[in-house]
């Protein structure tokens, strides 16, 4: 007699090296067993795909280990912030479905930050002192040389405890001081060669006003906003691992009330694609794209308007997971995410993007015919829809051909294809525009015994082309966008040359006149639809209106014929390419 199978153990859940940290930590009782994390954007600018990285990985760890998450705004540089940015950062932290636990700006903590700077001063570890930018840059050294000491790193605590709070008074020109760190001029580490830790800025911000004259660099108060919040792991990007070094001074030398500890990881970089702040600024205020939500950018704003969901994003950041190391992720892992997500949920629909008159000579004159179409394949509970049918349809330009070659399987003369949903129709003549040369319009018959796309006398064919009733049509502007960037790594350019020598011109497509099913007509701004055989396209949240809607394209759906079609002439079909 068998011995009965065993069940098989459920594999373990893998952790990524994050949250192997983040376990570890708990398990030993560091920080009171307790997991705090932030997500800290600096509102210059709005949020973009990398992050949504950020985002999930802070607010995800959290809901793992049972702990809080703040939204906070280091809010250092009022030059560049406003309150436009710290809506916009908002209302994309909750689109993308996360709730913070607090909400902080590091304004909020300025008095504390000044109280720590004072303290630094009494205890040795700061001064004031009266070099430009230039001066101290020659003194810094090199990777390879050491630094030199400015010739006020002497100066004696009261002296700089009374130029300190002058600076605050704003007693001094712009630029005329700071107040900078003393640590190590010789440290092989740059980051840790006296770095400033305020500089005086003459400008009103955008929460205390005129109320500061010197304001904290991002390198002092960072540490400073964890620790006041009681953070216990502060996730950074790869590009602060340098910086680590000074966040713990900062943090150690400071009398705060906890001990934060920074974690790096590799930050998100996508072919096709700019994720840096200041470049999307640039692009924006020259006016290369229409605004920080144009569909083009990969700004969270224009994700949604291209019609992104926030689980598609979520699930991209999932499948990307969590690396050590920097990468570039390539763009299609980024689109099949979207593909996957709306294919469950996108009703779907037919829509002719370039429109070419089909007669059906032997159809009823004035008849309308109420056909059946599946509203989602995929989910049974969607139901189905009726489609009018009538003598006169739109179907795609592409779907005919006067010279078809062999592997075409629409429609072209004396061949016969099924019209989807609908009957299978054989093209008869066509007719010639005289002023451009192109078919302006095929003539067909249909066979009424093959209502529903099937032959009662089994007989196949190898094409389904879809179309719209001429009579019923809902006309539609419809906007096909593509990568904003032609080369696939937009930022790598030769010496000399900018990056916006790589801009796609052909980067959006607006076809005016599209011809849609009547079921599109009334559909919600911002809701997604499948257009059949295009791909994903979401009624435009700004520019549609109730009975006149604007289709932007989010993603295109994978095309056979478009790889055939670009092959060279002496190349082989692949094998069952239709």
């Amino acid at each position: 007699m068998s011995a009965p199978h065993a069940t098989p153990e459920p594999a373990a859940e893998r952790l990524h090296f994050i949250e192997e940290r983040v376990q570890a930590d708990v398990a030993q009782g560091l920080h009171g067993g307790r997991v705090h994390t932030r997500f800290p954007p600096e509102p210059n600018g709005y949020l973009h795909l990398g992050h949504a990285k950020s985002i999930c990985l802070n607010f995800s760890l959290t809901q793992r280990f049972g702990g809080r998450c703040n939204l906070r705004f280091d809010d250092t540089n009022p030059t560049t912030e406003s309150v436009e940015y710290v809506e916009s950062i908002q209302r994309d932290v909750k689109w993308l479905g996360f709730e913070w636990n607090e909400l902080y700006f590091a304004s909020g903590f300025f008095e504390s930050i000044y109280e720590f700077a004072e303290e630094l001063v009494r205890k040795g570890l700061a001064y004031v002192c009266d070099l430009d930018a230039e001066a101290m840059r020659e003194l810094r050294g090199t990777l390879t040389a050491p630094g030199k000491p400015s010739p006020f790193r002497g100066r004696s605590v009261d002296e700089n405890l009374d130029l300190l709070r002058r600076m605050r008074a704003g007693e001094f020109a712009e630029g005329a001081r700071t107040l900078r760190a003393k640590i190590d001029m010789a440290s092989p580490n740059m980051n840790m060669r006296d770095p400033v830790l305020y500089r005086i800025l003459h400008a009103d911000h955008h929460r205390t006003g005129s109320a500061w004259r010197i304001y904290p660099t991002y390198d002092y108060a960072h540490p400073l906003c964890d620790a006041l919040e009681g953070i216990t792991h502060s996730i950074c990007t790869l590009e602060f691992e340098n910086h680590r070094p000074l966040y713990d001074w900062v943090r150690d030398n400071c009398s705060t009330p906890h001990k934060p500890e920074q974690i790096e990881f590799a930050r998100l970089n996508v072919t096709y694609t700019v994720l840096s702040k200041r470049k999307l600024l640039r692009l924006v205020n020259e006016k290369h794209v229409s605004g920080w939500d144009d569909p083009r950018l990969p700004t969270l704003s224009g994700l949604r308007r291209r019609g992104y969901t926030p689980s598609a994003l979520r699930t991209f950041c999932e499948r990307i997971g969590v690396a050590k190391f920097n990468s570039t992720i390539d763009v299609v892992q980024l689109e099949n995410a979207l593909r996957d997500d709306l294919n469950k949920t996108a009703p779907r629909a037919m829509a002719v993007l370039r429109p070419l008159r089909l007669v059906i000579e032997n159809f009823p004159e004035g008849e309308v015919d109420e056909l059946e179409a599946v509203n989602n394949p995929e989910d049974p509970a969607a139901g189905s829809r009726k489609v009018p049918f009538s003598k006169v349809l739109y179907i795609e330009r592409d779907d005919f051909r006067v010279d078809a070659p062999k592997d075409f399987f629409r429609l072209a003369p004396g061949k016969e294809v099924r019209l989807r949903y609908a009957y299978f129709v054989t093209a008869k003549s066509f007719t010639l525009d005289p002023a451009t040369g192109e078919v302006s319009e095929v003539v067909c018959t249909y066979d009424p015994a093959t209502r529903g796309g099937n032959a009662p006398d089994g007989r196949k064919v190898k094409g389904t082309i879809h179309w719209v009733s001429a009579a019923h049509a809902v006309n539609a502007p419809v906007r096909l966008y593509d990568h904003l960037f032609a080369a696939e790594f937009p930022e790598e350019v030769p010496e000399g040359q900018d990056f916006l020598v790589n801009l796609n011109p052909k980067s959006l497509e607006v076809l005016p006149n599209a011809q849609l099913e009547p079921s599109l007509a009334q559909l919600a701004p911002g809701k997604s639809v499948q257009f059949e055989r295009h791909g994903y396209f979401v009624a435009d949240a700004l520019d549609s209106r109730p009975g006149a809607p604007v289709f932007n394209r989010s993603v295109a759906l994978r095309d056979s014929w478009a790889k055939i079609e670009k092959k060279p002439a002496n190349a082989k079909p692949a094998s069952g390419r239709k």
